[in-house]
């Protein structure tokens, strides 16, 4: 009896519902008005459509599940004759979807402005991939934007609005069981640590302007972090970045700068990685961090340049700039090589001369200044007589002199210049002297061993040209000796 009642209130409610409705979906689809007066399991899939964004321009039942939605006779309705299919198998349902989201002519005819490639792209994408039992890919359209209840991108309750996508994708990447099958090296804590992210707290306080998932992986065509044509492979991560960090009028909004990007390409990082195609250098998630990405902290901006920089780092924190510059609250390496616009540093940076950045703290009344001004002179006159020794060495090999054994030593020099820059970080006179004092020792040595070669080449080229000058005086003197003799043996005879 109550259940009857139920039923007869369930029924007056939806015909109340349905006269608020689009008067010709309800008219048309018979399915709809059979649906909505069925028990609890069959029922929801009528409630969950009248929402759907396919109810409101007026694609009845059949559009999806075949058959012939204008009759109200069953058989008919769901006779395979009129293309009924049911609830479409797993391994093909998407084939439902691209029938018409791949065919432009029948979106147009929806006044749709989607984009008709969605499936192409999903196709090559690594979620089509089959599943572990082959029951069909991994995901496809019903995965990720559901069924029956499929909203608009930018409606708020849609399954894929960027407040909820962190979610959608959440329900898979961070669940051991599911992942194991797939990729067990594959982290699943990226949402955990997304939420810690700056843009995480964002998206979690409902903006829906922040980086999400899809931002940065894309939605149909995502692909491996290791196969190129991936939105996050390492050298298409600065240009997806800067989809939102280029864009002023968005930074606006949060108060940051937009020429991150624009500085970046020109850093010595941006040249090394998207010019050279060096994996090595650093992109924006290297420094910023991937799902945790928050900018580091002025105290920690060091540790973030010493996951590559390791030694520059300890040589840094034991200097005398460590402490300074956390009393002064000054962000350690940024303060001198800057962040986004590193370039390749070069003496010209150390030392008092105009070029220089350690005038930018210190003046000539204090000790930086003196150790900052000496460290310059040596640097300067190592590099001199590098290049002096270099050319003496040269002109020594022109005139066929051996001097091989110096000029190998010689390149002991530039990694001695390497070790004496780096040395820099620890700003200690000791410390610099110890690293380039052996340096001019070989210097030295080299440069002795090139003079004293041309010394004796040019030694040997006058002993040589005094042998030749006595040979050919002796050569003369026999060569009239012996016409002396022919005259005097001739007179003889």
């Amino acid at each position: 009896m109550q259940k009857t009642l139920l039923n007869i209130f369930i029924i007056i409610l939806l015909s109340t519902l349905s006269s608020l409705l689009p008067a010709q979906t309800v008219a048309e689809d018979e399915c709809m008005n059979c649906h909505q007066v069925l028990d609890d399991e069959l029922l929801v899939p009528a409630q969950k459509y009248v929402t759907d964004v396919h109810y409101s321009k007026h694609i009845p039942c059949s559009g999806c599940h075949g058959g012939d939605s204008k009759s109200d006779d069953m058989d008919i309705a769901m006779s395979k004759e009129k293309g009924f299919i049911g609830v479409p198998d797993r391994s093909v349902r998407y084939e439902v979807c691209i029938k018409c989201h791949a065919n432009e002519e029948t979106m147009k005819k929806y006044d749709s402005n989607l984009p008709v490639n969605q499936f192409e792209n999903l196709k090559n994408s690594i979620h089509f991939q089959p599943t572990y039992n082959n029951v069909g890919p991994i995901a496809d359209c019903v995965t990720c934007h559901s069924v029956h209840d499929i909203k608009q991108v930018d409606n708020p309750k849609s399954t894929v609005y960027p407040t909820k996508i962190v979610s959608l994708c959440g329900s898979c990447h961070s669940n051991a069981n599911f992942m194991k099958n797939y990729n067990p090296a594959l982290p699943v804590d990226q949402v955990v640590k997304y939420k810690t992210s700056i843009h995480g707290k964002m998206n979690l306080k409902g903006d829906p302007n922040v980086a999400e998932c899809a931002s940065c992986h894309g939605s149909h065509d995502i692909f491996a972090v290791k196969d190129s044509r991936s939105h996050v492979y390492k050298t298409n991560i600065p240009e997806v970045c800067s989809k939102c960090h280029s864009d002023s009028k968005l930074m606006t909004k949060y108060n940051l700068p937009s020429d991150q990007y624009s500085s970046y390409v020109k850093s010595v990082h941006g040249v090394a990685l998207l010019e050279k195609g060096d994996l090595s250098s650093p992109s924006c998630n290297d420094c910023h961090g991937n799902h945790g990405a928050i900018p580091p902290g002025v105290e920690s901006i060091s540790k973030v340049c010493g996951n590559c920089h390791v030694l520059n780092m300890e040589l840094f924190e034991q200097s005398p700039h460590k402490k300074a510059f956390d009393e002064n609250d000054f962000p350690e390496c940024e303060t001198c090589h800057d962040n986004h616009d590193v370039v390749h540093p070069t003496d010209a940076m150390v030392g008092v001369q105009e070029s220089s950045v350690c005038t930018d703290c210190h003046s000539s009344d204090d000790k930086g200044y003196v150790v900052a001004s000496n460290i310059k002179e040596l640097l300067d006159s190592l590099t001199t007589e590098d290049k002096e020794t270099k050319k003496i060495l040269e002109e020594a090999t022109q005139k066929g002199m051996d001097v091989s054994d110096a000029e190998f030593s010689l390149k002991d020099v530039r990694q001695i210049l390497i070790q004496s820059r780096t040395s820099i970080h620890a700003f200690n006179m000791k410390k610099f002297k110890d690293a380039i004092t052996p340096g001019f020792k070989i210097i030295s040595k080299s440069k002795k061993a090139g003079v004293d070669a041309i010394d004796d080449y040019y030694f040997r080229r006058e002993g040589l040209g005094i042998a030749t000058l006595i040979v050919t005086v002796l050569v003369i003197g026999l060569y009239f000796k012996i016409r002396k003799m022919e005259k005097k043996k001739n007179r003889k005879t």
